[in-house]
C-alpha cells in the first residue's frame, strides 16, 4: 500500500497547478536519497512476503456471503492486543508456543473490506527462515480470525465474486454512488476513509475527464446470451455527469462492464521484496525478475469471476491497471495532443518498461523503443551525479502528474523528507518496483516482485514465495541472464491474462541463462524428467559473436521454462533452484521440506495441479444452480466462498475439496 498522511488534500484543479512543482521536489528528495544511500553495504539477503485478505461475513440462515467492511474495527482490535501481548496478556490468535516470535503486522488497504499482513520481521536467507514462512502466514490468519466476529473470515481470494452487483454484497449495504467514485456499482463507503483513497479515486477520475473504464471479455458459455450486454449496467442514470459515460459506449459489446477503482484496487495479491546486499545488486535482480513477472502471473492464477459473471481472462491485472488509469483522451491517443505533454503507452499500472543495471550484457536493444521519459529531470539526475539508466528509470517514472497532493506539504522543500519522491513512486504500480533506502532505518535498497496472485492456501503463497527467494538465489549464485527485450515481456503479460494460459499458451523466454564459462546444471538424462541435477558440472563454452536479439529468445510453454524443456535445451526454473540447492549442502530434513514446495511449483506448470482460476471455473460449471450462461449467483457464489474457506483449512487432503490444486489426486 502506498503512503498514508494526514493532511489537507488538493481536489484536482488544484492539484493540477502544483504537479510540476511535487514532481521537481521530488527529485530533489530522490538525489538525496542517492547521494546518502548509493554507497550503502549489506551483508545478507533480506526478505518479507505481504499477504492481503478479503474480509468475508456468512450468512447461514440465508445462505448468503457477504464483504464485511469491518477493517477499521479489525485493526484497531488487533492494536490494543499487540500491545496487550508485549506485557504477557492472552490474546486471541497468540498462543505461548509462539512467545519470542515477532507479532505479525497488519496494515489497512484500499477496501474497507481488505487487510494487509506481513511477517514481524524481515525473514534472512537462512534455510530455517524458508521453513517458517507458511506456519508464519498461517498463524497470520488465525491473529486476523481471533480479531474478527464469529461469521467473519480472512479468506485468500483475489476479487469477490460478486462485487458491484445489484445485490447487498456488503455489510453493512451502502447504496451505489457518492462523489469522489461517482459509480453506478459500489458505494464511497466501500474505500478506506483515509483521505488518500477518496482523493485518489476523485482525481484520477477528474483528471481523466470521466470514469475509469473496465471492460472483461465475458465467458461465453452455452447459455450466455449474445450479443453479450452487461445487464447490470443502467443506461438511464442522470445524478453525476459521468453517468454518461455508458450512454458514450464505456460498456462494451460482450464485456463486463466496471467503472470504479474499488474493482481494481479492491484485489488481493502475494508480493515479495527483496533487500539486496547493495545497490548493483539491488539493479541486477531488478532486471533479472522482470522477464519473470508474466510467468508467474499465469501460474498462480486465481481471478477468473468479476461482478457475478465467469470472464474469460484468469487474472487480475489489467483490470487493476484500467481502475487506476488516469490518462487523459490525449495521453491514449484518442484525440491529438494540444494541452498535455505526450502520449502514453501504457497506464500507471502497469509492467515495467526499463532496465536498469550497469550489466555488460544488457544490450540496447532489449530497451522499450517506445520508453517517455521527462527528459529535464532526467537531465538534472544527472547532473546530479547519477548515472544515465537509473535517472531513465526515474525520468520515466515522473512522467506521471501526482494524484494526491497535502497543501501542507507545498509550503517549502525538505530535502531530509521523502514525501514527493514516494508520491510519484508509490503510484506507479509496475510489477518490478526498485525501492531506495529510506531515511534513518538500517534498511537497504530493495526490489519488489508484484505481479503474483494470492493463493486460496498458505501452502500455495508460501511455495510461491519461497520459490521465488530461491530464484534470487541461483541468479546470483549462477550469474544467470534472463534479458528479453522489454516489449517481449509487455506481450507476455497480456498473454499470461488468457483463460488456462499456464497449459494452453507460449511466452517470449530467454533461450540460454548462462554467462560464458559458467557452471551449468545437467540432467542425468535426456531430459527434465530425469533424475535431478547433478553436483559436478562442465563449463558452459565461450559465448559466440552477439546476434540478432531475436536469436536470443524463443516462444516457450510455461512447463519447458519451469521444468525445462524435453530436448534438454533449456535447463527449466526449478532445477536451476535445486542445482543451487545442490551447491550449497542443504540437509536432508530441510532440502525434503523444501521440496514440497518445489513440487507445487512443478505440477502447476505442467498441469498435473490446476492453477486456483481453473478450480474456480470448474467449481462454477458443476454448481447444481448453475445455468450454463456464466452467471455467478449468490447461491453459488455463497458455496464457492465456503469452499474457499475449507480450502484454506484442509489444503485438498483426505479427498477434501480443492484436491485438484494441492494434491493432484483424491487419495
Amino acid at each position: 500500500m502506498g503512503l498514508l498522511q494526514l493532511g489537507t488534500a488538493l481536489e484536482w484543479p488544484e492539484a493540477k497547478k502544483n504537479a510540476a512543482k511535487v514532481r521537481s521536489w521530488g527529485i530533489e528528495q530522490l538525489l538525496a536519497i542517492w547521494n546518502r544511500a548509493k554507497g550503502k553495504e549489506r551483508d545478507a539477503l533480506l526478505w518479507g512476503d505481504e499477504v492481503e485478505y478479503l474480509v468475508v461475513a456468512f450468512d447461514e440462515e440465508n445462505q448468503k456471503v457477504r464483504l464485511s467492511l469491518a477493517q477499521a474495527e479489525i485493526l484497531k482490535s488487533l492494536a490494543r492486543n499487540e500491545a496487550l501481548w508485549k506485557v504477557g496478556g492472552e490474546v486471541p490468535g497468540m498462543t505461548a508456543e509462539r512467545a519470542g516470535e515477532a507479532l505479525p503486522t497488519f496494515h489497512p488497504e484500499f477496501g474497507r473490506f481488505m487487510l494487509e499482513a506481513t511477517p514481524g520481521r524481515p525473514w534472512g536467507i537462512d534455510f530455517r527462515d524458508l521453513l517458517k514462512v507458511e506456519s508464519n502466514m498461517r498463524w497470520r490468519r488465525e491473529i486476523a480470525k481471533g480479531h474478527m466476529a464469529p461469521n467473519e473470515y480472512p479468506v485468500t481470494l483475489t476479487t469477490f465474486p460478486r462485487l458491484g452487483t445489484k445485490d447487498d454484497y456488503i455489510r453493512p449495504y451502502f447504496p451505489p454512488s457518492g462523489p469522489a467514485l461517482r459509480s453506478q456499482f459500489v458505494p464511497d463507503e466501500i474505500a478506506n476513509p483515509h483521505i488518500r483513497f477518496p482523493t485518489l479515486a476523485g482525481n484520477i477520475r477528474s483528471r481523466r475527464g470521466r470514469k475509469v473504464e473496465i471492460n472483461v471479455p465475458v465467458f461465453k458459455d452455452k447459455e450466455t446470451p449474445w450479443p453479450f450486454h452487461d445487464p447490470t449496467v443502467n443506461y438511464d442514470l442522470h445524478d453525476w455527469p459521468e453517468d454518461a459515460d455508458v450512454r458514450n459506449g464505456a460498456a462494451k459489446e460482450g464485456h463486463v462492464y466496471m467503472d470504479a477503482m474499488a474493482f481494481g484496487m479492491g484485489s488481493c495479491c502475494l508480493q515479495i521484496t527483496f533487500q539486496a546486499k547493495n545497490i548493483t545488486e539491488g539493479r541486477k535482480l531488478y532486471d533479472q525478475l522482470s522477464p519473470l513477472g508474466p510467468i508467474l502471473l499465469a501460474l498462480t492464477a486465481a481471478t477468473p469471476i468479476y461482478k457475478g459473471f465467469l470472464v474469460d481472462t484468469d487474472v487480475r491485472w489489467n483490470q487493476i491497471s484500467r481502475a487506476v488509469d488516469c490518462r487523459t483522451p490525449e495521453e491514449l491517443g484518442e484525440v491529438p495532443l494540444k494541452n498535455d505533454r505526450w502520449r502514453i503507452p501504457k497506464s500507471r499500472y502497469a509492467s515495467n518498461s526499463t532496465y536498469i543495471s550497469q550489466d555488460p550484457r544488457l544490450r540496447k536493444e532489449y530497451l522499450d523503443p517506445d520508453l517517455v521519459i521527462d527528459e529535464e529531470l532526467k537531465a538534472r539526475l544527472i547532473e546530479g551525479g547519477m548515472d544515465d539508466l537509473l535517472a531513465t528509470h526515474f525520468a520515466h517514472l515522473f512522467i506521471r502528474d501526482p494524484i494526491v497532493i497535502f497543501s501542507e506539504d507545498l509550503k517549502e522543500l525538505d530535502i531530509n523528507e521523502v514525501n514527493h519522491f514516494e508520491n510519484l513512486q508509490s503510484t506507479n504500480w509496475q510489477h518490478m518496483r526498485f525501492k531506495p533506502p529510506p531515511l534513518d532505518k538500517d534498511i537497504g535498497w530493495r526490489v519488489e516482485f508484484r505481479s503474483m496472485e494470492i493463493q486460496m492456501t498458505d501452502f500455495e503463497n508460501a511455495a510461491f514465495s519461497i520459490f521465488m527467494v530461491l530464484i534470487t538465489r541461483a541468479i546470483l549464485s549462477f550469474d544467470l541472464n534472463f534479458y528479453i527485450p522489454i516489449p517481449r515481456t509487455t506481450e507476455n503479460m497480456e498473454t499470461a491474462h488468457a483463460r488456462n494460459a499456464v497449459l494452453e499458451k507460449k511466452f517470449y523466454f530467454r533461450k540460454n541463462p548462462f554467462p560464458s564459462r559458467t557452471p551449468r546444471p545437467q540432467e542425468n538424462g535426456s531430459g527434465p524428467a530425469s533424475a535431478g541435477p547433478s553436483s559436478a558440472a562442465p563449463s558452459a563454452p565461450p559465448s559466440p559473436p552477439l546476434g540478432p536479439v531475436e536469436s536470443e529468445y524463443a516462444l516457450m510453454s510455461i512447463a519447458d521454462i519451469i521444468n525445462g524443456s524435453p530436448d534438454g535445451t533449456f535447463p527449466g526454473l526449478v532445477p536451476l533452484v535445486e542445482f543451487y540447492l545442490n551447491s550449497v549442502n542443504v540437509d536432508v530434513e530441510t532440502r525434503c521440506a523444501l521440496a514440497r514446495y518445489l513440487d507445487l511449483i512443478r505440477k502447476r506448470a505442467d498441469g498435473t495441479l490446476w492453477t486456483g482460476a481453473k478450480w474456480l471455473r470448474e467449481f462454477v460449471a458443476n454448481h447444481p444452480d448453475y445455468h450454463s450462461d456464466s452467471v455467478v449467483s449468490e447461491k453459488i457464489a455463497y458455496d464457492l466462498v465456503k469452499a474457499a474457506h475449507e480450502i484454506t483449512e484442509k489444503e485438498g487432503k483426505n479427498e477434501s475439496v480443492g484436491w485438484q490444486m494441492l494434491t493432484g489426486k483424491k487419495a
